[in-house]
């Protein structure tokens, strides 16, 4: 199995030299709740990542024929509190449909999307719309773990094959459905690296773990907590949409931890991190990829220089072809799962081009599917997992997230 070489951007730095431990808008701590010295170090940041000579683009060879009804769908947030992370995906698809069509003029595969709001009670009248509508043969998402798991019966019982660009809960590849396929590590991959990272990279001694009501939450939480062993001095729980972390906060500073990981998204990890910083907290935060978006760091302003991030996603803003591209239609760089929901439609999309475009037929070709993309090589087991999938760690330095090389598999 293909696997990346990264190449460090600053090769005569330190690998883990101390990095200040204040924040520049950072209140002064309380007298009560003033924890112990900050443990932030500075891991260098990666300037590349090596892509296959022979990765699968969605260009194909432009001989494609297909019917002009022929309809590949995006099922997610698009709207929502943690809609970001769903339009990163919408627009990596975008991208993928956009080069396969201008490339095969006898193949001109039409694109729908339908807006879930990231919310399994509002998921299910979407994804009954998608099956009902059959000219749709693949679908993109959900990006989700908990709309993923409400509507998984739905795509089984009309055997319509799906493919998760973000989706991580262990849970989901056990539920016996044959149309589901994940296109990273699931938490039980990430976890672990979550915690090595964590410990090894971040010496991070005493670590404290939130987690928040989400299925994705859940099943991540529990993962990180079992790995960490020793180092973990404590957790709580909050709840989706919660905004006062003050008596979270409360308990971490007791703990005196030196770090926090918290297993959630960024709509409630920006403002969990910024109320962190002003009790004073002087250590790291790290987030896993429902944090990762620039959206944490508008929403956490300066606080967020503290924070790391874990994810199961390639950095493809340091694919240049791909990041270059992704701009022309985004306005913006690739941002998490981007160049993953690219790859699930260029999975999609390959086999439309040799002719299976009926849903089981596609359906097939996903099974038997074994090619590089340009994030990673797609082959999955029985149960739609990939195998040994990379998982990455980043960092907020400057204003912006910024990748720091595979912290684990």
């Amino acid at each position: 199995m293909y696997r990346k070489k990264l190449v460090s951007a600053i090769a005569a730095a330190a690998a883990l030299g101390m990095l200040a431990t204040g924040c520049a808008n950072q209140s002064g701590p309380s007298t009560s709740e003033s924890s112990g010295a900050g443990n932030k170090v500075d891991i260098p940041a990666i300037s590349k990542v090596d892509v296959p000579s022979g990765a699968v683009l969605p260009k194909g060879d432009g001989k494609a024929t297909c019917p002009a009804t022929t309809t590949i769908a995006y099922a997610g947030a698009q709207t929502g509190p943690n809609a970001q992370l769903g339009i990163n995906i919408f627009n990596g698809i975008q991208l993928a449909i956009n080069q396969h069509n201008e490339a095969n003029p006898g193949c001109q595969v039409q694109f729908k999307k339908f807006d879930t709001e990231g919310d399994p009670n509002k998921a299910t009248g979407p994804v009954t719309q998608i099956v009902s509508e059959e000219d749709i043969v693949g679908v993109v998402g959900l990006p989700f773990s908990g709309e993923s798991k409400a509507t998984g019966n739905i795509f089984e019982q009309k055997g319509l094959v799906h493919i998760t660009p973000s989706a991580t809960n262990p849970g989901l590849t056990k539920n016996g459905w044959t149309t589901f396929y994940r296109a990273l590590g699931n938490d039980a991959v990430q976890g672990p690296a979550a915690a090595k990272f964590l410990t090894d990279k971040l010496q991070a001694k005493k670590v404290y773990l939130v987690q928040d009501d989400s299925d994705y939450g859940i099943g991540l939480g529990t993962q990180t907590s079992e790995a960490l062993g020793d180092a973990l001095v404590g957790s709580d729980k909050v709840v989706t949409g919660q905004k006062d972390f003050s008596a979270v906060i409360s308990k971490i500073m007791n703990a005196k931890a030196d770090t926090v990981y918290y297993a959630g998204y960024y709509a409630e990890g920006a403002p969990f991190d910024q109320q962190l910083v002003g009790k004073g907290f002087t250590g790291s935060f790290v987030g896993p990829d429902g944090v990762k978006d620039d959206q944490f760091i508008k929403q956490a302003g300066d606080a967020s220089s503290n924070s790391f991030f874990t994810c199961p996603c390639i950095p493809g803003e340091l694919i240049p072809d791909f990041a270059t591209e992704y701009k022309k239609i985004a306005n913006a760089e690739p941002g998490t799962y981007s160049i993953e929901g690219y790859d699930a439609a260029t999975v999609l999309l390959s086999g439309i081009d040799k002719g299976k475009q009926t849903r089981a037929d596609l359906l097939s070709w996903v099974k038997a599917y074994d090619a590089d993309g340009l994030s990673k090589h797609y082959k999955w087991d029985s149960t739609g997992e990939l195998a040994t999938p990379d998982v990455y760690g980043y960092k907020v330095e400057n204003g912006k997230i910024v990748p720091i090389g595979v912290i684990g598999k």
